[in-house]
C-alpha cells in the first residue's frame, strides 16, 4: 500500500512539473497543491489527561481542467498508521465534474456530502482547532451510526447550481442534492439503498448566505448481531452443551438515517459570523467500523438512543486585516438528544497569518462534559497548531 502511495507521488509530481509543455491541448491547468496541519495540545480531563504533539493531516492533490467544461479531482491523505480504517493512507476525494453551466452542474465520483456550510470548508479556512462537534458527528467524519472516518465525504452523483443572478452579476440562489451508497469514503454501497442528500441557500446581500439541508438514507453492515425482545433486552438460548447463550442473527443490517440542518453565515470587512443546528434520528452500531472484526459487529447501541443534535455559532473578528485575527466559538453536541449527555465547548483564541500559506492558530477551551461524573464535567484544552499550503 505504501509503495503505491510513493508511486502515485512521484507521478503525480512529474505530471504537476511537466504539465505546460508535455500535456495535450484539450487537458490544462494541472496543478499539484497541498496541506499539513502541525499540533500541540493539552488536555486536563480526569483519567484521561495528554500533552502531545501530532500530525493532525497532511494532503496531497492534484486537479486539473478538460477543455475548460469538465474540473477533476483526486487528494490523497498520508498521515496515520494501515492498521485501522479510520487513520490509514486514503484516497479522500477522487471526482469529475461538468461545470458547463452555473446553473447546473454535474460531479460523480468520491467527495464531501452536501449538507451544511462548514462541512466542505477547507481545514484551515474552517478557522477552530477543529470542526464543530455536530459536524464531525452529523455530516460523516467520525459519524455517530458508527462508520469509519471518512472526513464528511461519501462515494454518489450530485446536481448542484447557481442561479437568480441580479444586477450586480451575484447570483442570489443555490442548490445542491446528490444520490451516495451511505458507506463512506472507498466503501462499496452494503444494502443497495442509497442516500439522497441536498440543500439550498439564499443569498439575499452580498456576503449572507441563509441555508436548510436534508439527508434520509441508511448505514448498513454484513455480520452478526444479538436478537433483542421488545424492551431491547437480550434473547437467551442454550448451546449444545446446555450453556446460556445469546440468540443471534446474520446477514445485512440496515440503520435507517434522517438529518437535517439550518445554516447561517455572514462575511462582511473580514469579519465572519456562522452558526448551525443538525438533528439526526436513527439507531447507530455498537462499535465503530475501524477493522474488519468491527465491521462485522451488528449490534445496536441501544443506551446511545436513536437521537442527537447539536449547534455552534462563531464569530472571528480582525485585528489586523487579513493578518491576525481573535475568535469566540461556542459549541454544543447532545450525543443522546438529553441535556444529561451533552458535551458543550467553550472556546477562545487567535489566527496569524503569517503568509498566505502558513498559518500559525492558539486556542483555549473550557469543556463541559455532562456525560462524566458530577465532579469531573469540566476541564480544560490547550491547542497550538502551525499549519503550511502549496
Amino acid at each position: 500500500m505504501k509503495r503505491g502511495f510513493i508511486t502515485t507521488l512521484i507521478v503525480a509530481t512529474a505530471i504537476s512539473s511537466g504539465a505546460q509543455t508535455k500535456m495535450p491541448t484539450w487537458l490544462n491547468n494541472v496543478k499539484l497543491s497541498g496541506y499539513g496541519m502541525t499540533q500541540y495540545q493539552y488536555r486536563s480531563q480526569e483519567n484521561a489527561e495528554s500533552n502531545s504533539f501530532n500530525i493532525r493531516m497532511v494532503r496531497l492533490s492534484l486537479d486539473g481542467r478538460i477543455k475548460n467544461d469538465f474540473y477533476w479531482k483526486t487528494q490523497l491523505q498520508f498521515n496515520g498508521n494501515t492498521n485501522s480504517l479510520g487513520s490509514s493512507p486514503r484516497i479522500v476525494d477522487a471526482f469529475a465534474e461538468w461545470q458547463k453551466y452555473d446553473c447546473f452542474r454535474v460531479k460523480i465520483g468520491q467527495f464531501k456530502r452536501p449538507i451544511s456550510f462548514e462541512n466542505p470548508m477547507h481545514p484551515m479556512a474552517q478557522g477552530f482547532m477543529s470542526y464543530a462537534q455536530s459536524i464531525l458527528k452529523l455530516t460523516g467524519f467520525n459519524d455517530r451510526a458508527g462508520g469509519h472516518a471518512s472526513n464528511g465525504r461519501d462515494i454518489g452523483l450530485q446536481v448542484q447550481g447557481d442561479f437568480l443572478r441580479n444586477s450586480h452579476g451575484r447570483n442570489l440562489l443555490h442548490y445542491q442534492i446528490g444520490v451516495f451508497n451511505g458507506q463512506g469514503i472507498n466503501m462499496k454501497d452494503v444494502d443497495q439503498k442509497k442516500d439522497i442528500i441536498g440543500g439550498m441557500w439564499v443569498m439575499p446581500v452580498a456576503g449572507l448566505r441563509i441555508g436548510a439541508f436534508g439527508w434520509t438514507g441508511t448505514y448498513a453492515r454484513k455480520g452478526t448481531w444479538n436478537e433483542v425482545d421488545e424492551h431491547q433486552q437480550p434473547i437467551m438460548t442454550v448451546d449444545d452443551k446446555g450453556n446460556p447463550v445469546h440468540k443471534t442473527q446474520s446477514g445485512i443490517r440496515s440503520l435507517r438515517q434522517n438529518r437535517y440542518a439550518f445554516s447561517a453565515e455572514y462575511l462582511v470587512n473580514d469579519w465572519t459570523f456562522r452558526t448551525e443546528y443538525l438533528h439526526s434520528t436513527g439507531w447507530s452500531f455498537t462499535k465503530t467500523e475501524q477493522s474488519a472484526a468491527t465491521a462485522t459487529d451488528a449490534n445496536i447501541n441501544y443506551k446511545a438512543g436513536d437521537q442527537a443534535d447539536g449547534a455552534y455559532a462563531l464569530v472571528i473578528a480582525p485585528i489586523v486585516k487579513s493578518k491576525l485575527h481573535a475568535k469566540a466559538r461556542y459549541d454544543m453536541y447532545r450525543p443522546t438528544g438529553e441535556w444529561n449527555q451533552s458535551k458543550t465547548q467553550y472556546e477562545v483564541g487567535m489566527n496569524y497569518w503569517c503568509t498566505k500559506n502558513l498559518l500559525i492558530s492558539a486556542e483555549y477551551a473550557l469543556v463541559n462534559d455532562r456525560s462524566l461524573k458530577e465532579d469531573s464535567h469540566n476541564y480544560s484544552v490547550v491547542d497550538i497548531q502551525v499549519d503550511y499550503r502549496f
